[in-house]
């Protein structure tokens, strides 16, 4: 990943004293590579008012609005005790996994607080190739992925509980493991030779549960697991 980075000059400055220092290498911007766990996914601010049911309004936002983080070109200020910068942020490389952690927790001096906005998303399908720098997208023949995981928090931020969605996910049959008929053989006793159900399970504590795909959306989802896709997936998708 390639992290820019731009210091500010103090908003409170004059503007000519403003125009001075940004014409300093310091306040110039800077380039560094950095390798990554996650993507933090940044939520909109939710709304404080009510509708005229004197209901909270929960916000919705897609997956691909949060994502423009990682564009390259989409900037956000960071703030610290004593200086303001501008970052941006542009993927490089796309691994087999990607895990994403939605921020919905922001603490202050006082307390926890929970961001309740829905992030809508597809379960499958999600092309992340306009993420990456125009120099890589040749070098990377596979960009879409496929949720296999997610995880929600429910309730409040300090007596909230967790649930998680699991896929059983499908993988081709080797191409090693072909009989005389070139039919995969899978038997009990050749490790990772199971097939997946395709089926999504609701874990919570120690009961487990089918659930049904486009339920999955409408959570408060909180960590994301996606497996990207290989050319034998692809083909079998398309089939």
């Amino acid at each position: 990943m390639r992290i820019f980075t731009k210091k500010l000059p103090h908003p409170d400055l004059p503007a000519e004293e403003k125009a001075q220092l940004l014409q300093n290498s310091e306040y110039q911007e800077r380039m560094v590579e950095s390798t990554f766990l996650y993507l933090t996914l940044d939520l909109p601010t939710a709304p404080l008012y009510k509708d005229e049911k004197e209901q909270l309004i929960i916000p919705q936002v897609p997956l691909f609005s949060i994502l423009a983080k990682f564009n390259g070109s989409t900037e956000k200020e960071y703030k610290t005790y004593k200086e303001n910068f501008l970052k941006r942020f542009q993927l490089t490389r796309l691994p087999p996994y990607l895990i994403f952690c939605i921020k919905r927790f922001t603490k202050n001096n006082f307390f926890v607080e929970k961001n309740p906005t829905i992030v809508n998303f597809p379960i499958t399908n999600v092309d992340l190739r306009e993420y990456l720098s125009e120099e890589v997208q040749a070098a990377h023949t596979h960009t879409t992925y496929d949720l296999i995981a997610n995880i929600v928090h429910d309730g409040k931020p300090s007596e909230g509980s967790y649930r998680i969605h699991v896929l059983h996910h499908v993988s081709p049959p080797s191409s090693g493991a072909g009989g005389a008929t070139g039919t995969p053989q899978i038997t009990p006793s050749s490790p990772g030779s199971w097939q997946g159900t395709g089926k999504w399970y609701e874990l919570q504590d120690l009961q487990v549960t089918d659930i049904l795909p486009q339920m999955i959306t409408l959570s408060e989802a909180y960590i994301q697991i996606w497996k990207r896709r290989e050319e034998d997936e692809t083909n079998q998708q398309g089939a």
